[in-house]
């Protein structure tokens, strides 16, 4: 059975009216900043924008979310982990702020993540669930940190940044998906009476949905990497603190999962399409779940909206997962892996033959296992072609014979 709410919701309205309020006030002046600075983002043909629009709205996200949680967020028992939390989610603010301007190769923009995941760990905001299943575990020598937890930690950061920043890829999706995935964080923070993730939840719903107001189609602002980054890393951070001491960590790993199964489910299915059809993965393009909802003929505002929905429904499922047994929370896990399957399938049908144009001077490089498959499959019609002939010159000389 779920825990009784006892938690006051007062402080936490608080802190979700400030942030909106916050970011509701400061996107119009980060908007002329980015006038100013020529900080847009310009129309390209991998893009589906047709003017100049400007970044920096993830800059007004930023700004909300520190003005809310130093008021009126902090908890005493907490400080330490929530500055490590703001602190990497600065620098993760930081480099997206560069890659506006000026862009970053992804390799920096990677190291950047890493340490910023590094920073949690070190403050004890870290993937912990891990010992159940591998019995080996100890700690580096000067360090003081698992390097199992560490290199979990690292990998779900970096992962759930890199899958919400895709998702920045038409208005008000990033932000509308990040609000919808932040409201059943602190739905199961609250349940739960976790005082640490439910003001960050809440300060993160207050300031996605004070920024859609202006990022929701026809957008006027995007909030580029400084916000996907930021809200990314955010989230990441939020979904490793959720703790469920009332059930096993055999059912409830899959909980952060869900509630941010459609970015997960996104990154998958473009990073697995564009290994299959030999394309560099970081190339941008229009192979996205939102792309492809457009090229089944929903509007683009549809195809947000079905997502939002996806989002909230995979939510729900969370919260079923949160109290279940451990046969009913795998029940519901197969029946999302097998929709995920088949939905991707279906998607993976569609003519992408346009979805990823090379930009100018591009030197085409094939991911390394495109070029495996490929060389394999090469192989397999060599000796197809060479089994044909053979039989064929048997044939000619039998009837010869």
């Amino acid at each position: 059975m779920p825990a009784k709410i006892d938690t006051d919701i007062g402080p936490f309205l608080l802190i979700f009216l400030t942030a909106l309020l916050a970011v509701v006030l400061a996107t119009p002046m980060m908007r002329r900043v980015a006038h100013r600075y020529s900080v847009v983002d310009a129309p390209s043909a991998r893009k589906i924008h047709a003017s100049p629009v400007p970044l920096l709205g993830g800059a007004a996200i930023y700004v909300a979310v520190i003005v809310a949680l130093l008021l009126f967020g902090l908890h005493v028992d907490y400080v330490a982990q929530v500055a490590s939390i703001l602190i990497g989610a600065t620098l993760m603010s930081m480099f997206g702020v560069w890659d506006d301007k000026w862009g970053m190769r992804p390799i920096i923009k990677l190291f950047g993540q890493i340490l910023a995941a590094s920073i949690l760990v070190f403050s004890g905001v870290q993937v912990g669930f891990l010992h159940n299943f591998i019995p080996w575990h100890g700690q580096l020598p000067f360090l003081g940190v698992d390097p199992v937890n560490w290199l979990a930690t690292v990998i779900w950061v970096v992962i759930i940044t890199n899958a919400l920043n895709l998702m920045d890829n038409m208005d008000g999706l990033a932000g509308g998906v990040a609000a919808v995935a932040a409201v059943f964080f602190f739905l199961i923070a609250t349940l739960t009476h976790q005082i640490l993730v439910a003001p960050l939840a809440a300060v993160l719903v207050g300031a996605c949905i004070g920024f859609l107001y202006y990022n929701f189609n026809p957008a006027s602002i995007f909030m580029g990497d400084t916000g996907s980054l930021f809200l990314g890393f955010m989230l990441a951070a939020v979904g490793i603190k959720l703790k469920f001491p009332e059930n096993t960590d055999f059912v409830t790993w899959m909980v952060p999962l869900l509630v941010l199964g459609v970015p997960l489910f996104d990154t998958i299915l473009v990073t697995l399409s564009r290994i299959r059809r030999g394309i560099p993965i970081s190339r941008g393009g229009k192979d996205h779940f939102s792309h492809r909802l457009v090229a089944l003929g929903y509007t683009r505002r549809e195809a947000v909206l079905i997502l939002y929905l996806i989002q909230g429904a995979l939510g729900v499922a969370a919260l079923v997962v949160m109290q279940a047994t451990l046969f009913e929370g795998y029940i519901v896990g197969l029946f999302v892996l097998v929709a995920a399957i088949i939905g991707a399938y279906k998607l993976e049908k569609l003519d992408l033959s346009e979805a990823n144009p090379a930009p100018p001077g591009e030197e085409f490089r094939a991911h390394p296992i495109y070029r495996f498959t490929r060389r394999k499959s090469e192989d397999r019609n060599q000796k197809t072609e060479i089994r044909d002939e053979k039989a064929e010159d048997e044939d000619r000389n039998s009837k010869v014979g």
